[in-house]
């Protein structure tokens, strides 16, 4: 359940946990805050790993909006067919759902028109399963 306001841009290396936790997104991302509109900011890679990665940094991360409307999302694969792949987002605020809806990818995410955070965080997921499941049959994609 990432946060609302982060902005994946690639993964990171693995760090030398001994058992790494499973991460919202499939991996750990690095990539930029979007908390302040405009103004875009890289926070530290630990805070990243700890906080962007994780959702929930109300209170923790001194960029997090007191009025934000979401604490963090969640996505889930619905099911994929003839290339499609079917996704369902949950935003959250006090680990309750505030806002959901559906995504599809096939070459371009469809459902997410104009929200930017929401889309890169829908594709990093999407790209993390696709590698989990072993989809990798050079065709190129853009999601």
């Amino acid at each position: 359940m990432p946060c609302p306001f982060f902005f994946p841009l690639r993964v990171l290396e693995p760090t030398a946990w001994l058992r790494p936790p499973r991460m919202p997104l499939g991996n750990t991302y690095a990539g930029v805050c979007h908390a302040l509109p405009g103004a875009p900011v890289a926070p530290a890679e630990v805070r990243q790993q700890d906080l962007c990665n994780r959702g929930y940094a109300r209170g923790q991360c001194d960029c997090f909006p007191a009025d934000a409307a979401a604490d963090a999302v969640r996505f889930s694969i619905l099911g994929e067919e003839d290339g499609r792949i079917r996704l369902l987002y949950v935003l959250e605020k006090n680990h309750a759902p505030v806002e959901h809806g559906q995504l599809e990818f096939m070459e371009a995410l469809t459902g997410a028109e104009g929200r930017e955070v929401l889309t890169a965080q829908a594709r990093a997921f999407v790209e993390s399963y696709r590698r989990q499941t072993g989809d990798s049959d050079g065709r190129s994609r853009t999601v």
